[in-house]
């Protein structure tokens, strides 16, 4: 089976879980015998385009022009079985879905976030969940607070993005959506619950996890809604020392909440931005991850990462997180009071359930046991595939 993937990377500046997500599944795909296509495109790009390049940019959400130029020449040359797309934004545009079925391709694809309907994605502003534009027919509120890019002209371009290829994503064959949250938000937009498949993303094995060390990790983007002052606020209701060693990792514009805490007190360790290596370390040293968002986050990769490591994890009860941790850890709603509650459950009850992490992974984001279903999926496309 030959399979084109396609995807607008980011920065690689910025660390994207999403990008590793995409890289490790053409991996696997290939392992697993599939001939893959990477039709990929790289914000990174931009700064070399041409004036003339730069001067269609506004509008490549939109069409993609050069994208679908380029797709339609693939296709040709390559006749793929299947069309998998991931991110489009900003270069690729939606029309990779109408390009595809243009030449009889099936499309699936992997929702990452919730921008069938949300400019940002995130359905977060200003510090709290937000879903304003549900229901519209563009989205306004999304243009009056500039949610996309802070701008308000690249939001309006966003907006009216969303609102023309409003059919291109209803035609898409096959969704796969990464947790039942996805599912519920694809529902809701409007697509039949027989094109929905819930499958999340994996992570690679590390292998056996080393012995549990001593306290909790931190390890996020250092922004409102990834809940580091939830956490904060949480942890301050213990005297120091109560819970065993906190240890915060990334960078953000809440760097200066990591900082003070560790100022003000003795149990607590900012370790700065870590790379791959550095964040292995910090897991390896501790005996429970928090991953604490207070927005819809969808499939936080520091999870899979914990659980992969044999590590137990205390989350929110917000989008994907329950559906992740199962009984791999313990939940607590995005409120200081019961954080702080869980807090010393999880420290007590860390040994006894950091098998179930390792286990749970093993089970359900192993991807051995996600490739598998992923070729399914592109199976079923094939074999309804008309003939050409």
């Amino acid at each position: 089976m030959k399979v084109v993937v396609a995807h607008n990377r980011y920065r690689e500046a910025i660390p994207s879980g999403e990008n590793v997500i995409v890289d490790t599944e053409i991996e696997q795909l290939r392992a697993a015998g599939l001939e893959v296509l990477p039709f990929q495109r790289s914000s990174d790009s931009i700064s070399g385009f041409s004036k003339s390049q730069k001067a269609l940019l506004p509008v490549s959400p939109i069409l993609g022009v050069a994208a679908q130029r380029d797709l339609a020449e693939l296709i040709e040359t390559e006749k793929p079985d299947v069309l998998h797309l991931h991110n489009p934004y900003p270069l690729l545009s939606p029309t990779v879905i109408r390009t595809a079925h243009k030449y009889e391709v099936p499309v699936v694809q992997t929702v990452h976030n919730y921008r069938q309907v949300c400019s940002s994605g995130l359905y977060f502003r200003d510090g709290h969940n937000c879903r304003d534009c549900r229901g519209k027919l563009l989205g306004w509120p999304a243009i009056k607070h500039k949610c996309y890019r802070g701008s308000a002209a690249q939001s309006a371009i966003m907006a009216t993005t969303l609102a023309v290829h409003r059919p291109t994503w209803r035609s898409v064959d096959r969704y796969i959506a990464l947790t039942d949250k996805i599912a519920a938000h694809l529902t809701d937009y409007g697509i039949a619950p027989d094109r929905i498949v819930i499958k999340p993303n994996g992570l690679p094995d590390p292998g056996q996890p080393d012995p549990l060390g001593d306290g909790f990790l931190y390890g996020a983007r250092l922004s409102p809604e990834k809940g580091l002052g939830l956490l904060l606020d949480a942890w301050r209701r213990h005297p120091d020392g109560s819970l065993g060693p906190l240890r915060i990792a990334g960078d953000g514009e809440l760097r200066h909440l990591a900082e003070q805490a560790a100022a003000e007190r003795s149990d607590v360790t900012y370790l700065g931005p870590l790379d791959r290596a550095g964040m292995t370390a910090a897991r390896r040293a501790a005996s429970v991850v928090v991953a604490v968002p207070t927005w819809e986050d969808v499939l936080p990769t520091v999870i899979l990462e914990a659980m992969a490591s044999g590590r137990p994890v205390l989350g929110t009860k917000v989008g994907g997180v329950p559906y992740l941790i199962g009984d791999a850890g313990w939940l607590a709603e995005p409120d200081p009071a019961a954080l702080a509650a869980v807090l010393p459950v999880a420290r007590a009850e860390a040994a006894r359930t950091a098998v179930a992490a390792r286990e749970r992974y093993l089970t359900h984001f192993h991807p051995d046991v996600l490739t598998k279903r992923l070729i399914e999926v592109y199976s079923d496309m094939h074999s309804q595939r008309p003939l050409r």
